[in-house]
Formats: C-alpha cells, sequence, structure tokens
C-alpha cells in the first residue's frame, strides 16, 4: 500500500524533477489576504505573484500547502465527521506555472503523474472544461486519448474560476476518478452527480483572463497555471478505498482514539472518532502556526473546532481530557512532513490540555440544562432560541455545540429567536454604556464593535500583514474616506499594531495600498477594550472602507519595546527576591526609549541593592532563555503562581508569560497582554538609571535596555573621560584626584567661613555690634547686626552669646545679599517663661516676611529686607519689654 506520505512525497519529487521549486507550505494564517481567516486553498500563498505584485526567483513551483476550512464562506465543521470527504483540515497538492506553460504542459504533467506514474486505470479517469474551452477539450483528446463522452463540458462557475471580482481568472479542466458501480452517483453534468461513485481528485486552473466587477476585460500577457489536489483524495484512491477515514494517516489517529477511549469506531461512536482525528490535525497545527484559543476572530474558530471534538471524546465516556494525549500519535503521522509540529508540541499539548479541561465543566452543564429542556421533546422539535442563547450568555454553552448536541435527537434550534434573544442584550448593553456616563462623541466606537466586532491582533506573530478596513472616524465621526493632509483613526479588522495598555505604548508605522495610498501611523490605542484604533495622517492618495490596506509596524520601535516589556518583568522578579515579597507593581511605563517601574516598598534602596538587582537582571539576560507564552483563566494562572500586573483589566483568558530559570522552577510568571522578546537575550543589556520615591510607600525605578543603555554607558565614560583630561589623569586615577579635590575644597570652605566669622562679629563687617548685656523688664539680653556672616553658623554664635549672658535672651541678625536671617535665644532658666518663637516673629515681620518658627528656647526665622535689621533687633526689644512687663 502506499502511505500518505509517500504519495506526498511522491507528488514533490515528480514536479521538482520537473524543474518546479519545491516550496514549504506557508502557515496556516493568510500573510498576503485579509479577506481569509485562513488558508484554505494551494494558491493562496501565490496570489500577489499571480497578479503581478510580487516576482519570485522561480517561474514554477510546487508545494503541498496545509489548508483549513472551517470559518466563513468556506466552513465545512459541521459535515466533519459524517460524510467520507469533509475536513476542517487538509493538504493541498499543487503545481504551479506563473507564466511559464500553459494548458497542454500542465495537461501532459498531470495525466503522466496519474496514469504512468501512480498507475491509475486510465478507464477510471473522467475530466470536465469549461463548456466553451475547445482547446483544453481538444488538448485531452490529444494527449489524454479520452473519448469525447470522458471528456465533459460544463457551462456553470464550477469549471470556471476566479480570484475575485477584480484580477485574473479562466476556465477549470477537473479530473475524477471513478470508484465503481458498486456505488451510486453519476458523472459530472449529470442528474446523479451528488452521488459518491465519481469523485474529483484534482483541479487544473487555467488563469488567462483579467476581469473587472465580474467581466472579462481582456486576457493576461502571461498566462498561468493554478493546480489542486486534495491529499487526502487521492491517497483514498490509490490505497482502494472509498472513504477518507480509511487512509492511513486516518486509521492510525482513530486507533489511538479507540484505544485511549476503550471504545471502537463503530455505529453511532464512528462519527465521533472521525471529528476527533480531524479535528486534532486542524487543533494542533493552528496552534503550530500561531494561533491561540480566544473568544474572537481565529482564536474562536480554533475553540470551535476543540470543543467540538472534545464533546465528542465526551460522547465516547473519555473521563480524563483525551485530546493531549492523542498528540504524539500525529507528530509519529505527519512530524516528518511538518517539524513545526515536533517544535510545537509542548505548547500543542499543553492547550489541547488546559482547554479541554477548562471545558469539561462547561460542557457537562450544558448538556445537563440542554437535558432538561429537552426533555419529553420528540423527533423534529425544536428549542427556543431564548433558552439557546441563556444557555450561551448564562452558562458558556455556544451555540454551535447545542446545534451540534440537538442533531443527533433529531432536534432543530430556533436560530431566529436566538439571533433576536441576541440583539436584546446589545440594546441593554447600549443602554447600559450611555447610562455610564461615556461622553456622546464616544458612541462611535460603541456602535463600530458592535457592528464588527472585536479587532484580531495579529502582532504577537510579526510586524505587518495585511488588513480590510471597516471604519474611519474624523472629529468624532463615521466618514468613508481618508484622504491626503488628513489625520484620522483606522478600524481594521485584524492589525499587527499593537494598542497602549498594560503600560506598553501603542505602535507606530506606516500604512499603504496598491492604489498609492500611504499614511503615517503616529498612535495605536484601544476603545471599549476590544478595538484597536490606529491614529494616521494620510501622505498620499486616499482610502475608503471596505479597501485592504497593507499595515507595516516600525520594527525597530517595536523590538525596543519588547526588550523592555521583557526586562521589566525580569526587574520585578529581581526586585522580589532581593527586597521581599510585598514587593508588588504599582504602575509602568514601557516604551521604546526606556522603561519605568512603580512598586510597593517603604525605603530608598541602596547601592548594594540596586547592584545586585541589574546583577541578577543581566545574569538572566546571558542566559537566554527563551520566553514562553500559554493561556488560561485569571484564576488557573494565579493558582499556578502567575502574578497579576497593575492596572491591567483581564478576561476570562490572559496571556501567561513564563521567562527565565529559577532555583525553584521558572523565574518569572507573569499576566501580561503586551509583546515580548523570543528570547531573554534579545534584550541584550539592563542598565538602572534612576530610584526615588514617588509617594509614600511607593518607589520608581527608571532604566534602559539595549542600545539605549549602551548609549547610556557610552556617554558616562566620555564624561569620566572629560574629567579625567581636566584632571590631566587617566580615567582610573579621575576618582581618586576628584576625592581630593572635594577634600581640599572642604577645607578651604571651612576656612573662608571660619575667616568671614571673625570680621563680621569683630565688627569689621559693618554690622552693630553691642558693648555687652543689657537689662530689659528685668531679664538680660544680648543683640547684635552683623554683615555676611553664613545663617547657618547662627545657631552656633546664638549658644556662644546664651553662655555670656549666662541668664537671660540672646538675638542675632545676620544680613546677607540685602536679605535678612534672624535667631532668639532664651537661657534655660527662663523655658516656660518666654518663647524665642514669639520673638523671632516680631523680627521676621519688621523685616518684610512672614513666620519664623522653631522651640520656644531656639527660633529662626527671616525676611527680604536686610536693610531693616536695627529696626528689627528693636523690635525684639520691644517684644520682650511686653511679655516682662
Amino acid at each position: 500500500m502506499t502511505s500518505t506520505n509517500d504519495i506526498r512525497r511522491s507528488f514533490l519529487d515528480y514536479f521538482a524533477a520537473a524543474e518546479h521549486s519545491p516550496q514549504a507550505s506557508a502557515p496556516l494564517v493568510p500573510q498576503n489576504d485579509p479577506t481569509l481567516m485562513f488558508v484554505n486553498a494551494g494558491m493562496v500563498p501565490f496570489k500577489n505573484v499571480f497578479t503581478g505584485l510580487e516576482t519570485r526567483s522561480f517561474k514554477r513551483a510546487v508545494s503541498s500547502q496545509k489548508c483549513v476550512r472551517a470559518g466563513g464562506k468556506h466552513n465545512d465543521l459541521d459535515n466533519v465527521g459524517y460524510t467520507a470527504r469533509h475536513h476542517t483540515f487538509f493538504e493541498m497538492l499543487g503545481n504551479f506555472s506563473f507564466g511559464d506553460y500553459f494548458k497542454d504542459r500542465a495537461i501532459e504533467l498531470a495525466w503522466n503523474l496519474l496514469t504512468r506514474e501512480w498507475g491509475l486505470p486510465k478507464d477510471k479517469l473522467t475530466v470536465t472544461v469549461y463548456h466553451t474551452d475547445d482547446e483544453a477539450f481538444g488538448l485531452w483528446q490529444k494527449i489524454a486519448g479520452l473519448p469525447d463522452e470522458r471528456i465533459i463540458r460544463i457551462a456553470t462557475k464550477d469549471n470556471f474560476w476566479a480570484m475575485g471580482p477584480d484580477g485574473p481568472s479562466g476556465p477549470c479542466s477537473e479530473i475524477f476518478y471513478d470508484h465503481g458501480d458498486h456505488i451510486p452517483g453519476g458523472p459530472p453534468g449529470s442528474p446523479n452527480e451528488d452521488g459518491d461513485r465519481f469523485v474529483e481528485i484534482w483541479n487544473l486552473v487555467f488563469m488567462q483572463h483579467l476581469q473587472e466587477n465580474d467581466v472579462i476585460v481582456s486576457d493576461l500577457p502571461r498566462p498561468s497555471i493554478d493546480t489542486g489536489m486534495g491529499l487526502e483524495r487521492i491517497a483514498a484512491v490509490m490505497q482502494g478505498v472509498h472513504d477518507n477515514y480509511d487512509t492511513d494517516t486516518f486509521k492510525a489517529l482513530v486507533a489511538a482514539s479507540e484505544a485511549l477511549t476503550r471504545t471502537t469506531a463503530e455505529g453511532d461512536r464512528q462519527a465521533s472518532h472521525r471529528v476527533i482525528a480531524d479535528h486534532l490535525r486542524a487543533s494542533s497545527f493552528l496552534i503550530a502556526d500561531g494561533v491561540l484559543p480566544a473568544n474572537e476572530g481565529r482564536g474562536y474558530v480554533l475553540r470551535r473546532i476543540m470543543r467540538r471534538a472534545m464533546r465528542h471524546a465526551h460522547l465516547l465516556g473519555a473521563s480524563e481530557p483525551l485530546m493531549h494525549r492523542l498528540v504524539p500519535a500525529l507528530s509519529a503521522e505527519m512530524g516528518a512532513a511538518y517539524p513545526e509540529l515536533i517544535r510545537a508540541q509542548p505548547l500543542i499539548e499543553a492547550t489541547l490540555r488546559q482547554e479541554e479541561t477548562r471545558f469539561r465543566q462547561t460542557l457537562a452543564n450544558g448538556l445537563r440544562l440542554l437535558d432538561e429542556a429537552t426533555a419529553g421533546m420528540g423527533e423534529g422539535g425544536t428549542l427556543p432560541g431564548a433558552t439557546a442563547f441563556k444557555l450561551y450568555d448564562t452558562f458558556g454553552f455556544p451555540y454551535d455545540l447545542t446545534e451540534d448536541a440537538l442533531r443527533a435527537q433529531g432536534l432543530e434550534v430556533d436560530r431566529a429567536g436566538f439571533d433576536a434573544a441576541m440583539a436584546e442584550q446589545k440594546a441593554r448593553a447600549r443602554a447600559a454604556w450611555k447610562g455610564s456616563g461615556q461622553a456622546a462623541s464616544e458612541e462611535v466606537w460603541f456602535d463600530l464593535a458592535e457592528e464588527h466586532g472585536a479587532t484580531e491582533f495579529t502582532g504577537y506573530a510579526g510586524h505587518d500583514g495585511e488588513g480590510v478596513v471597516l471604519g474611519i472616524v474624523r472629529d468624532g465621526q463615521k466618514v468613508e474616506t481618508l484622504n491626503e493632509g488628513e489625520t484620522g483613526q483606522i478600524i481594521l479588522n485584524q492589525t499587527p499594531f499593537y494598542a497602549e495598555s498594560g503600560g506598553q505604548v501603542g505602535d507606530n508605522g506606516k500604512l499603504s495600498t496598491l492604489k498609492g495610498f500611504a499614511a503615517d501611523v503616529t498612535d495605536t490605542s484601544k476603545q471599549l477594550g476590544k478595538l484597536h484604533v490606529l491614529t494616521a495622517t494620510a501622505t498620499a492618495g486616499s482610502l475608503a472602507v471596505g479597501e485592504p490596506v497593507l499595515q507595516q509596524v516600525d520594527e525597530e520601535r517595536r523590538r525596543a519595546i519588547r526588550a523592555n516589556h521583557s526586562a521589566t518583568h525580569l526587574l520585578h522578579a529581581a526586585l522580589r527576591r532581593r527586597l521581599g515579597s510585598h514587593v508588588t507593581q504599582k504602575g509602568s511605563l514601557v516604551a521604546p526609549d526606556r522603561l519605568r517601574f512603580d512598586f510597593a516598598h517603604n525605603a530608598a534602596m541602596s547601592p548594594d541593592d540596586i547592584a545586585a538587582v541589574e546583577a541578577e537582571v543581566n545574569f538572566h539576560i546571558r542566559r537566554n532563555d527563551p520566553v514562553s507564552t500559554r493561556l488560561m483563566t485569571p484564576d488557573e494562572a494565579i493558582a499556578e503562581g502567575a502574578m497579576a500586573l497593575f492596572g491591567e483589566k483581564y478576561g476570562d483568558e490572559v496571556r501567561v508569560l513564563s521567562m527565565g530559570r529559577g532555583d525553584e522552577g521558572t523565574y518569572s510568571v507573569e499576566l501580561c497582554g503586551g509583546t515580548h522578546v523570543n528570547a531573554l537575550g534579545d534584550i541584550a543589556i539592563f542598565k538602572i538609571i534612576g530610584e526615588s520615591a514617588v509617594s509614600s510607600g511607593v518607589r520608581r525605578i527608571e532604566a534602559l535596555t539595549g542600545e539605549a543603555a549602551r548609549q547610556w554607558l557610552l556617554d558616562r565614560d566620555q564624561r569620566l573621560r572629560t574629567i579625567a583630561a581636566s584632571l590631566k589623569a587617566s580615567p582610573d586615577e579621575a576618582p581618586g584626584r576628584v576625592a581630593a579635590l572635594v577634600e581640599q575644597t572642604r577645607k578651604l570652605e571651612r576656612e573662608l567661613a571660619d575667616a568671614r566669622r571673625q570680621i563680621a562679629l569683630g565688627g569689621g563687617g559693618g554690622g552693630q555690634a553691642a558693648a555687652g548685656p543689657e537689662e530689659i523688664g528685668g531679664i538680660g539680653f544680648l543683640g547684635r547686626v552683623v554683615e555676611g556672616l553664613d545663617p547657618k553658623a547662627l545657631r552656633s554664635e546664638l549658644d556662644a552669646m546664651k553662655g555670656q549672658l549666662g541668664s537671660g535672651v540672646a538675638a542675632l541678625i545676620a544680613v546677607n545679599d540685602g536679605r535678612a536671617s534672624v535667631a532668639a535665644g532664651i537661657t534655660a532658666d527662663l523655658a516656660g517663661k518666654l518663647s524665642a518663637v514669639d520673638l523671632v516673629k516680631a523680627a521676621v515681620a519688621t523685616l518684610g516676611g512672614q513666620g519664623g518658627g522653631g522651640r520656644p528656647d531656639m527660633a529662626q526665622g527671616g525676611g527680604p529686607d536686610g536693610a531693616k535689621a536695627p529696626q528689627a533687633l528693636e523690635s525684639i526689644k520691644a517684644a520682650l519689654a511686653a511679655v516682662s512687663a
């Protein structure tokens, strides 16, 4: 028997020998078509080559392309498991000619592969052509020798392909395999064509026209070839079976499912085993290509696929999560052809296990409530839409699972009633939103979110991609276009631009279209927690709602932001280990040029603390451990030790970032929706440049990473060299030289202060000196006014004057640069009888100042009018006289 892996390799080798360049499968997430949720055909990665927007180094190509059809108009999900040839995930074998060979060579290559290389009986093959394509009809006669009755003309779109309303198009020629008259059905074009006897195995597209608005306007200057052959279908043919699920790959996966559930794929259980096998492939390949389960967009489709399989595992009686235990069997079957399965196997297993563990409880509750709601309902009955909505809205039971569960019982769901209940909920949400105090001008975002749902963020996997414009807002109003010179906010169905949240600033970058539009994106923000809003200024052309647009994030800026964000996580962990577990984040800023981290701590960090934290962060950077991401519920994540970041709003699911290795496992585990480095070495270097107080009990660290840190260190080194040069010393000698100069300066300052003091107190400075103590109201008083005395010396001089008095009041006023400083002191024996504060306040008022304070035995103050110092001294005397009278 020829295995599926053998068939794939044989196809690629055959066309490689015919000078086709083998191309690895593109990821399932389209890189060049924002209108597609997933790659659903082999030609999708080559769309821009066919349209002339992109050139490759080859004119012929061959590939086995991964495809998924489970969302949008290409949705086979509901049929999977119940038919012989429907799949969510499948492989499309294809050969392509970009303006090289055309119909004759394409037909020749296809016929030779099928009949000579693979040995299919010629009498089992029938082909179709577009009803006006006489050229293809004649070539099949000439090359394959097929009789007229086995070359069937088809007049429908089934045999005419178009890339879209505008673009390349052309007739098709489909090749069918006849499984035999023991299977019901007739050839294509006959009344019984929907039977299973004749199965299409290959489609040859002859791309030769250009059309606009679905009308052919000209012939292409370089006709091309695009073919597609389902690997699963041809494997069934070559392995002598009629059902794709009887081929070797599916049989191996079903056998693994049978073994783990201890059930056989027979009777009612057959469909469940097939669903599990098919959905295992789709789920695993999507996760390997970066899609994770979510409540919106591609992640939601993945979740639907996973949960549908998990429900069938439940039907088979699996008492424990099943899907993740089947991944090794899948890797064994397909890992050699697709090594990404092997690389991502730990992530695939963890994601499937977490999702199924969580879903089992939802499933159990939902099925119990569903059984109660349908009790006594006979076959052909209909579940009220309101009940289905309650299951969805209150208990988290998805509509499609309700529909799928009832289908097996011959029951239906009132979809119109479900939609009506959903509409009522949206109306209530709008009313609640309006009543929350939101500005009326913000209602435009609510309208857009209600109409289009959440923006799908694609920036975890890359920096660019295409998107479709869903809305444009200018001055708070929806508009249809953004023209050159205008600034507005743009909403797209998907975007790699990160919207500011969790401390990380929004992305900048550029937008462009094939029609000449260009714009600078200056900010990305988030509205209603779900819409990514790109603020952009058009620099050329115009952009209209509904148009596809190329998005390019400023990669260097994003790279710097990622490094700073990951460094913030490492810093948080290092602070907790150095200072204690009381350290928690109180705020942050993650910008391209720096990071700022606020944390709970009630004392300044010592230089040793700062050095230790910085060294620990750099230690983990040098180890270059990978950064991993998992999706969990917030409760699950926190239960596993993840730290929730300050200010971040968490939904039903969170991204859990793990980085580094510590003595007790992972070094840092935090909940975070931001963008991060792939490995810690990408941070390069970490440098703390500031530590300060923000408020009581909150400290702030400012730091740099990467190039910014390197430049900061270079600048500091240059400053050191400049200082060393002025000292005529080497950089190593500079600290000692500076210390010596500082000590010498302090000595000179002390000597100068002593000299000034002696001059001031000696009266040489022009001050007013008292000959000796006098008596005021029976209390000794010694007061003087001096010029040029340092205010810092007032207290020591006042103590000397009090010593000279023995008992009484001393007052000293120093005048410097027009201002006056005053101090008054009372000897200990008069404590409680007089207040130095009152005496100083009297002098300060005369000096034109306010206040003055201290202790009852010693007070100080000052004022701007130093010329009134003598009068101020008299004011002190007057106040003393008044008190002692």
